[in-house]
């Protein structure tokens, strides 16, 4: 395809589009949710679509100030924007089919595992940035049904997974809710950590930047009923000088639980750039690392329809496994 940065993008739903509500979205304001989404969508037009009543939750018009609750369901409804297409714009069709026969872990009828690699958004926010669910939709168009089941952070790699039937997704809302989902993570952190294993229980607190953009805090206010416990088990996998690695089991499912429940124990996962140390993330780049050393390794669950025992594995990508092994050299 030959580049040109003048040429136009049409940014288009054929049709509608539905997208459930997790705890990542959860508390978010409809209008903030949308402007995340539909990133190169003009302000004016989705305030537009709010207020004909063309966004729905579930199936229910809505004014802007409504909050997202979970499991909520949003329909977006076909959109046709044209804007600039970025330099060096890929277009979906050269990316799918390779990304998926190379990402896929597990497939059935119900369910499809993927290894999302690092960088990519589960949901994109425009016909140029297309998540992970766009480019599996796109690449599978006469599938009648394929949901997110869960996310995980554009920067993070791992298992996820995406319901190819409502049954199944509803199930494994259920399971999530109930901590029948076994998840898994390996990180490597700043400083010396010391015990095999330990427990880290902290209160949460969501809150948004006048951008829209997502950060999450330890609070001690337990009074407050939008803050929300977290709960993770991390054990030592290995001392590396400066650095430890180490692995994590979830018990609870927060936004950004990881990243901040360790930054505030001082020990920031490395290449973190929310929560992070900013000043060695930069001097890591010259050593290789340019992402967050950060991956959903493992998921173990039953099958949302037959009850089969599944356990999933996602190995750890070349590039975080390149900087290990200097580590350890």
């Amino acid at each position: 395809m030959a580049q040109n940065t003048n040429a136009k993008n049409l940014f288009s739903h054929e049709k509608a589009t539905f997208v459930v509500v997790d705890e990542a979205s959860e508390t978010q304001k409809i209008d903030n949710f949308l402007l995340k989404i539909l990133k190169n969508v003009p302000k004016s037009h989705i305030y537009k679509i709010l207020r004909s009543g063309e966004v729905r939750v579930n199936k229910k018009r809505i004014d802007t100030s409504y909050r997202l609750k979970i499991d909520d369901q949003v329909r977006i409804p076909p959109i046709a924007i044209e804007t600039e297409r970025a330099p060096h714009a890929i277009e979906p069709k050269q990316q799918q089919t390779a990304w998926l026969e190379t990402n896929v872990i597990y497939e059935d009828d119900a369910l499809l595992a993927i290894n999302k690699p690092s960088g990519y958004a589960v949901h994109g926010g425009s016909g140029l940035n297309f998540g992970v669910i766009e480019l599996i939709r796109h690449a599978r168009p006469k599938a009648k049904f394929l949901e997110l089941v869960h996310r995980i952070d554009r920067e993070t790699s791992g298992i996820l997974l995406i319901a190819k039937k409502r049954s199944a997704l509803v199930n494994m809302h259920d399971m999530m809710r109930h901590n029948r989902i076994e998840k898994k993570y390996i990180m490597m952190v700043e400083g010396e950590w010391i015990e095999p294993k330990k427990t880290v229980e902290l209160m949460l607190k969501k809150t948004f930047t006048q951008g829209g953009e997502r950060r999450v805090n330890v609070t001690n206010d337990e009074d407050d009923s939008q803050n929300q416990m977290s709960k993770t088990i991390f054990y030592l996998k290995k001392s590396l000088g400066p650095y430890s690695l180490l692995e994590a089991k979830l018990i609870t499912g927060r936004t950004h639980q990881l990243r901040v429940q360790l930054a505030h124990l001082g020990f920031p996962i490395l290449g973190d750039d929310k929560y992070g140390d900013f000043a060695l993330n930069k001097a890591l780049q010259k050593k290789g690392l340019k992402r967050m050393f950060l991956h959903a390794f493992s998921m173990k669950m039953k099958h949302p329809l037959t009850e089969e025992l599944l356990e999933l594995k996602a190995s750890l990508p070349r590039e975080l496994d390149a900087f290990l092994s200097q580590q350890t050299i």
